[in-house]
């Protein structure tokens, strides 16, 4: 029986890799569901917020202390191996559960196999419901995945209904069956099942694999906005916008480049003060970013308005916009980590667009809703705000798929949990509603903590000959109260404070701060500090990211 049991593991398992190539060929040449994926974007929506955090938490301790890359890159690996970890042990358990019936029923394995199919069609039919809707529409979807499961069951339950023939690939041992019925021997695959079973196992990894890198090669480039699975083109493409700190404007514009220009220089190493639009980094709840088709997107505004307003993107365009230079964290970002970016955004100012609409009186805040399911909660006082923007492009350019095309918000003064992406619909409320992440046990107002971080320890071996320098750097970001003291300590010396490049390129940014250290030989321990706008220091103490978002002192060790 151990023997029939093991072996029909290994024909779920090998038959689950048949089952997600011909899913993911199918996800890239007609858009339907890829299986692992749409799964674990399901499982993420229905777990309980503690789970999430702690699955979080982990990978995220694992990318960091192996240094496996970027934190927001490395995390959507892990998170789509996952899922096709989750269908291949799917796989396994199936093909264990028919080698047992077919042991003690070997008259029900065919119908057993289209029954175990069907009941995970109900279960990704389930999902399919409740994920973003698909470039092919749900019930092409469902129908697919019904196609798709069942054959996989029945295929399963023939291929275990073979193992047995003179013609075998033995297993040592045997075990003795005890059953009433005549078993299904225990000891032997059929080698001509066997052969093709695992040529088109090896032949679906390799398309796994291929696909893999295809997915990962697209996400690094991010090379285009979306369209709407890739094919409709957009109503208007605009030209490329000029972006930088003499094109903004607004309460949040930057100072004039004869000012910015008189900066100090960073430090050689630190990060750039504006981050590429392909390496801003990318945290939401999807595998894949929603196909989103600006052809037919609109905005709707409704509620508790005179006038509800229903937009396309070429709407929104047209009217008055703000560009702005801002800085965005994730609130899982750990001390030191990489979750924060800054860029120039261009959007029109969300108070302008409820103007246009006209408030009631009793309207206290507006819900907003996205392609991807996310929602969030946004109040009147902080919709107003001037600087509030709904954000179409991003350093001139329409924003990337992954960043929210065709639409998102950007709220000041909080992390990016709360700046929904892909946007579709807004209700003007009387009460407050909840957001997202806030359900599952985040922060309600997520402001974010104050913190620095040391990006780079530069020996300049010209200066290093004349003066003995070395050149530390890095950035320090409090929200919209900003920076106004960056200091360093050494090996528990008293802390000396560093000098920033102030001004900032915007008041809603990080600051770049440098300190040229003269050092002296052996290993040494670096610590930095910042004291926000208002001048309260940034604590020591040490938390997780959840529920607040992470604080503590960044650190580093370093040899001369």
């Amino acid at each position: 029986m151990r023997k029939t049991l093991w072996m029909g593991a290994l024909a779920g398992f090998l038959s689950s890799l048949v089952v997600m190539a011909i899913s993911y060929l199918g996800n890239a040449v007609l858009g339907l569901p890829f299986l692992p994926f749409d799964l674990f974007g399901w499982l993420t929506r229905i777990l309980p917020g503690p789970l999430i955090d702690f699955v979080i938490r982990t990978m995220v301790s694992i990318i960091t202390a192996l240094n496996l890359g970027p934190i927001d890159t490395s995390a959507k690996l892990a998170e789509q191996l996952q899922g096709l970890v989750i269908v291949a042990v799917t796989g396994a358990l199936f093909g264990v559960v028919l080698a047992w019936i077919g042991q003690r029923r070997p008259a029900w394995l065919t119908r057993a196999g289209l029954v175990g199919g069907l009941i995970l069609w109900i279960g990704m039919a389930i999902a399919e419901l409740a994920l973003p809707q698909t470039p092919v529409g749900v019930f092409a979807s469902v129908v697919w995945l019904l196609v798709l499961l069942a054959g996989w069951g029945w295929e399963l339950a023939r291929l275990i209904e073979g193992i047995y023939g003179p013609a075998s690939v033995t297993l040592p041992e045997p075990v003795p069956e005890t059953a009433t019925s005549e078993p299904i021997p225990a000891n032997v695959i059929p080698r001509r099942n066997f052969l093709i079973l695992a040529g088109a196992s090896a032949a679906s990894l390799a398309v796994l694999v291929l696909g893999f890198v295809r997915i990962r090669s697209a996400a690094a480039g991010a090379i285009v906005p979306a369209t709407g699975g890739g094919s409709a083109p957009l109503p208007t493409q605009p030209p490329t916008l000029p972006y930088g700190p003499q094109y903004t404007s607004g309460p949040a514009a930057s100072p004039s480049l004869d000012i910015l220009n008189k900066r100090i220089d960073p430090a050689p190493g630190t990060r750039p003060e504006i981050t590429p639009a392909n390496k801003f980094y990318r945290i939401d709840i999807n595998d894949f970013p929603p196909a989103v088709d600006a052809a037919t997107w609109k905005l709707k505004l409704t509620g508790l308005v005179d006038k509800p307003l229903n937009l396309t993107l070429d709407d929104i365009r047209s009217r008055p916009s703000v560009t702005q230079a801002l800085t965005m964290s994730c609130i899982s970002n750990p001390v030191g980590g990489d979750l924060i970016s800054t860029n120039f955004w261009t959007g029109v100012p969300f108070k302008d667009i409820l103007a246009e609409a006209g408030l009631q009186p009793t309207a206290t805040g507006i819900s907003i809703t996205a392609a991807d399911g996310f929602y969030e909660y946004v109040p009147m006082q902080e919709a107003m705000d001037a600087r509030t923007l709904l954000v179409y492009a991003m350093n001139g350019d329409p924003l990337l798929a992954e960043h929210g095309f065709p639409l998102r918000i950007y709220i000041p003064n909080h992390y990016g949990m709360k700046q929904p992406k892909w946007i579709t619909n807004m209700e003007v409320v009387n009460h407050p509603t909840s957001g997202y992440w806030v359900d599952r046990g985040w922060s309600e107002t997520a402001i974010p903590q104050t913190t620095s971080v040391i990006d780079t320890v530069k020996v300049d071996e010209n200066e290093l000959a004349l003066n003995g320098k070395m050149l530390l750097g890095g950035i320090a970001w409090a929200g919209e109260r900003g920076i106004s003291k960056v200091e360093v300590q050494i090996d528990g010396a008293p802390w000396v404070e560093a000098e920033l490049r102030h001004p900032t390129i915007s008041p809603l940014t990080w600051v770049q701060w440098r300190y040229d250290w003269q050092p002296t030989a052996g290993s040494h321990t670096v610590q930095v500090r910042a004291t926000d706008g208002t001048g309260a220091l940034q604590t020591s103490v040490a938390t997780e990211p959840a529920p607040e978002g992470a604080t503590g002192i960044d650190s580093v060790q370093i040899s001369v």
